[in-house]
């Protein structure tokens, strides 16, 4: 799977304790990587970090992205082939509460994962992961493109928005071989960028995320509360981007394995989303997932809520040009996947083994419908 390129490979991973970060911790490791992971304790308890028993796999640092000299000794001392950052604040509620540590950990934690990059003197290529609430949303049926107006109505979206822009500047600054910027020499660091929408998996643990909200519900044998039934969102497996982050590092630093030989194109931001038909009402989320474990739902919509967008929307055509990427399980196989994972890990303690076999039915599935990234190869 993608080329080979990440056996024996050093990895550096922020956010590695975090729900998206532990299944791509699982995944390198699956794929042979010498993981050195960087991160506060894992947010929530019961956490997939733990469940996985990831702390003895990996070099694992506990650390915060807002300390910039951490950072950089971190990834100084690591010496990484790759770096994946996906350390953040990610919830848009929270960020009403937290604004100035949203925006402490979300741009500036990025700020100085680049400046650490600046000081590297060894090939690296790097993904940042940002959201697709950065684009600026006017509630309009328009799927977002990556060349869109980036901007967000809460602290939360606007932050996303703002590290991708930090991002640009300092790839075009510092990173690109025809800039002009203080150095010299540009240090030989790929970048490139991002913007996932709403992900579903096991071993999600949050609070105020629809779907372990649910199972919580559930697990106690009580209504599922939904604030928002008729707001849509791109819903994918976890699996999904984390395909795409991993293929696009594998060809930012591999310009054989790329559809094209266009450098520039690769050290940019991507999409990386569901097809239109995954594109569903909470509502119709739920119902499906009762589908899998018999329930109900109460509607407890707060009309005086902190705003949150009511419509998402990705266009992928870049990823699928550019990469030959594109997601491959339907709306529903992700959520019965997803459920699958609740229901079997509630009743026997094998998260560890559960999620490598989801993995590996992922990888299978990919490589008989012809991706590019689960080739043979590695």
């Amino acid at each position: 799977m993608f080329g080979g390129q990440f056996a024996n490979k050093k990895v550096w991973l922020s956010g590695h304790t975090g729900f998206k970060g532990s299944w791509l911790a699982a995944w390198l490791l699956e794929l042979g990587a010498r993981l050195h992971g960087f991160s506060l304790e894992p947010p929530t308890a019961p956490s997939l970090f733990e469940q996985l028993g990831l702390a003895s796999q990996v070099e694992h640092e506990i650390a915060d992205i807002r300390d910039k000299s951490a950072v950089a000794k971190s990834i100084l001392s690591a010496a990484p082939d790759y770096v994946f950052h996906l350390a953040a604040q990610p919830l848009v509620r929270l960020s009403y509460q937290e604004p100035v540590e949203t925006y402490d950990t979300n741009v500036m934690g990025t700020v100085h994962v680049l400046e650490a990059l600046r000081s590297l003197r060894q090939p690296c290529a790097a993904v940042f992961v940002t959201s697709d609430k950065c684009y600026l949303n006017l509630g309009v049926p328009h799927p977002h493109r990556e060349e869109d107006a980036l901007g967000g109505h809460d602290p939360y979206s606007s932050s996303k928005a703002a590290a991708e822009i930090a991002i640009a500047a300092w790839r075009s600054s510092f990173f690109d071989p025809r800039s002009t910027g203080i150095l010299p020499v540009p240090p030989p660091v790929k970048i490139a960028s991002a913007r996932a929408g709403n992900v579903i998996g096991g071993g999600d643990w949050a609070s105020d995320r629809i779907v372990p909200d649910a199972i919580r519900s559930l697990g106690h044998g009580e209504p599922i509360p939904i604030r928002n039934k008729n707001a849509t969102r791109p819903w994918q497996h976890v699996l999904e981007p984390l395909s795409g982050y991993l293929w696009l590092a594998a060809v930012l630093a591999c310009p054989s394995l790329r559809p094209q030989n266009a450098i520039a194109e690769f050290s940019s931001a991507f999409n990386f989303g569901p097809t239109l038909e995954s594109n569903r009402t909470v509502e119709e989320l739920i119902e499906e997932v009762l589908k899998h474990w018999p329930g109900s739902w109460l509607d407890r919509h707060e009309p005086d809520a902190p705003h949150e967008a009511a419509l998402l929307n990705l266009a992928t055509d870049k990823a699928n040009t550019l990469l030959g990427w594109r997601s491959i399980w339907n709306f529903e196989q992700a959520v019965a996947s997803t459920m699958h994972w609740y229901r079997s890990t509630a009743t026997r303690n094998h998260a560890a083994q559960f999620t490598r076999g989801q993995i590996g039915a992922y990888a299978e599935h990919a490589r008989n419908l012809g991706m590019a990234w689960a080739g043979n190869s590695g």
